[in-house]
């Protein structure tokens, strides 16, 4: 249980880490294109945002 576990909380984090990263890339689009797409502004800050260091 102990090593399912640790990785089930890996892979948990690991999917939060990218979807920071995809709201950071969207939160780079215009208004229009993001409302387009079935996104809003407040909604992927909410989510939490980050960029790629590059």
């Amino acid at each position: 249980m102990g090593i399912r576990n640790t990785f089930d909380r890996m892979i948990a984090a690991r999917e939060k880490q990218a979807q920071r990263f995809v709201n950071g890339a969207l939160l780079n689009l215009d208004d229009a294109t993001l409302e387009r797409g079935g996104f809003s502004r407040a909604q992927l800050r909410a989510q939490g945002a980050s960029h790629y260091p590059f």
